[in-house]
């Protein structure tokens, strides 16, 4: 198979930003000079520990340990092959690849393949809206206030009737139908026979949050239609429908500016439209299934929520099955740092409906009205009781009192128990009680177990003498955590990732004298010995290949030593910096030698060549220590 050649694979990853694709998927924001930081995409966490180095091309987790290029990056996280990740970014920045030998282009995997036939499925869609039989689809779109360019914007299409109509025209493009079978696009009869799986349906293209097309969701428009009033793409290699967030691809972007950040959450295709044609472009929903644990870690790293700043508003129908959903999402607000509220809107609209009704101005208003997540479910628990009674009072706050205990900040816990009391119109002492024996009840019943399903405070079990496994243990991982705490361990950390980060900018003099010097920290002196051997340091991505040939276990440690904040105000301070501890690694590397000279010259006789030759090199190491130390 022809290769890219790799001076294009080095030309276009210096032409990549690693920013601008990473922060397509994660709110980065500045971590230190040159630093940027969110919450990591590979695993789930509340905290930002993923931090990523646009002048090095790198990015790295302190959480997990994920590190890598830009090409990396996009093999992790679209699961693409090498070669495809190098044609995406060069299509993006629109660079002609080379190939060895002068052949063609590799053919692409199959997931190129299906994010390719979705893609022409929702042009070939796009296409079809405009024709007479779309009539009823375009009459659908207007009756509920989206005119041609509403429909342009979210890309909504039309799927004609007959059975095989974006079959012939996929096939004549090339995709096979094992391809469009694998994409959801067409479905299989008991005969082996392969038809449309929309037909005759409004269809919405559903997209990932980098603007790929990944599956669809159409409505029927016909009585005839013996189909679900929505169907949507199945589950495919592209498409996880607990992962997929409807409007995300719009709204990450003023998600991310927001001040504060804010996610409305409603529950339709033509409620995230009326939500953003009136103004509120945060708006999202999920896609044929209820908001579950998985949205939330997407969402959250869009928002990089590592503070309470943030809402995630919840828009639901006033009816039960609007309240259910509501629950349902209360289950997972621990997991947001977010703070979370619920809008109802009047009468029980939803946002479609209520723009059609009240204008723009009441789907903004909406968001004015919401209530505490809190709030609201507890309304929901003690909805059901009798508060005239005592019986009824007693059996609403054994209800809500677990609601109110699981609530993290103390502060706020108090507040909600008052809360609670004046609904209750009980004393706030008795109210406060009942949410301490939940809080206690709740943290009995959820010890914390290990994935073995044993729990913690059960001791390990020893194993006997002479089992002990023949294989010896892989060496475990060296990372910045596990270094020693000394000034010399400092000094040595800081100066390797100053001359990682700025050594293409200090005097390759200097810089090469000051990395020829040994390290007096193990762990350390490994990533050193690597970035010593480094070919050139001048050319891009040198600190990278330095860091891909250090030794196990200390590659991890390498890498964090990139990626970690390096303390200075700005570049010019930074290599200023660098350029002083590099002279303070060779004063060191000088007055250890001194040291050892001056012990040697008090054994060797006065007189003697050996004498002589000791205090001509002491009196070299002072002059070279004085010429360092008047370096300004």
């Amino acid at each position: 198979m022809p290769r890219i050649r790799q001076a294009d694979v080095e030309e276009v990853k210096a032409r990549t930003n690693i920013a601008d694709i990473v922060g397509e998927r994660v709110a980065l924001r500045s971590a230190g000079v040159g630093s940027l930081k969110g919450l990591c995409p590979f695993h789930d966490e509340k905290s930002p520990s993923f931090h990523v180095r646009p002048q090095v091309g790198y990015y790295h987790c302190f959480g997990c340990g994920e590190s890598g290029d830009v090409y990396t990056f996009l093999r992790e996280m679209d699961h693409v092959t090498f070669t495809e990740a190098v044609e995406r970014l060069a299509g993006r920045i629109g660079y002609t690849l080379h190939y060895e030998d002068g052949g063609p282009a590799p053919e692409t995997s199959g997931r190129s393949r299906l994010f390719a036939a979705n893609a022409a499925a929702a042009e070939f869609f796009r296409g079809q809206l405009v024709s007479a039989e779309a009539e009823p689809a375009r009459r659908f779109l207007g009756e509920r206030g989206f005119d041609a360019g509403a429909a342009a914007h979210f890309g909504v299409g039309y799927a004609p009737k007959g059975w095989d109509a974006m079959l012939k025209a996929l096939t004549a493009q090339g995709f096979t139908r094992d391809e469009l079978t694998t994409a959801g696009l067409v479905s299989t009869n008991q005969r082996g026979g392969v038809y449309d799986r929309f037909r005759g349906r409004l269809v919405w293209p559903i997209r990932d949050v980098t603007g790929q097309t990944i599956g669809f969701g159409a409505r029927k428009l016909y009585d005839d239609d013996q189909g679900p009033k929505y169907l949507n793409t199945p589950e495919t290699p592209i498409y996880k429908k607990a992962q997929v967030l409807y409007g995300l691809d719009l709204a990450k972007r003023d998600i991310s500016r927001g001040d504060p950040k804010r996610v409305v959450v409603v529950e339709g295709y033509t409620d995230v439209m009326a939500c953003h044609l009136a103004g509120v472009t945060t708006a999202i929903a999920t896609c044929g299934t209820a908001f579950g644990s998985e949205h939330v870690t997407v969402l959250r790293r869009v928002m990089g929520d590592d503070s309470a700043s943030g809402e995630v508003v919840f828009t639901f129908d006033g009816d039960e099955a609007g309240q259910k959903a509501a629950i349902r999402a209360f289950a997972e607000d621990g997991r947001f740092n977010a703070q979370t509220y619920v809008a109802v809107a009047p009468d029980g609209l939803d946002p479609c409906d209520l723009r059609l009704q009240r204008g723009d101005g009441a789907v903004r208003g909406l968001l004015d009205h919401r209530v505490p997540m809190f709030e609201f479910v507890i309304d929901r628990r003690i909805g059901g009781f009798d508060l005239r009674s005592v019986e009824g009072r007693i059996g609403a706050l054994r209800s809500a009192a677990p609601i109110v205990a699981a609530i993290r900040d103390r502060m706020v816990r108090a507040g909600y128990e008052r809360v609670l009391a004046r609904k209750l119109g009980m004393e706030p002492r008795d109210v406060h009680g009942a949410v301490e024996q939940a809080a206690r009840r709740a943290s009995s019943d959820g010890a914390p177990s290990r994935s073995d399903g044993r729990s913690d405070s059960r001791p390990e079990p020893r194993p006997m003498p002479g089992s002990e496994p023949a294989v010896q243990a892989p060496l475990e991982r060296m990372t910045l955590a596990s270094l020693p705490r000394s000034t010399d361990v400092a000094l040595e950390r800081d100066a390797l990732t100053g001359i990682l980060l700025y050594g293409h900018r200090i005097d390759p003099d200097v810089l090469a004298r000051a990395v020829s010097i040994p390290f007096r920290t193990q762990a350390l002196e490994a990533v050193r010995a690597s970035v010593a051997a480094a070919a050139d340091r001048t050319r891009p991505g040198w600190a990278m290949r330095a860091i891909e040939a250090v030794r196990e276990p200390y590659r991890q440690l390498a890498g964090e030593l990139l990626a970690r904040d390096f303390p200075a105000r700005d570049d010019e301070h930074a290599i200023a910096s660098v350029k002083d501890i590099c002279r303070r690694l060779i004063l060191r590397a000088l007055d250890s030698e001194k040291s050892e000279l001056l012990g040697a010259v008090q054994r060797a006789a006065p007189t003697s060549e050996e004498g002589r030759t000791l205090r001509m090199r002491l009196r070299d190491l002072d002059n070279e220590r004085r010429a360092l130390i008047d370096v300004e």
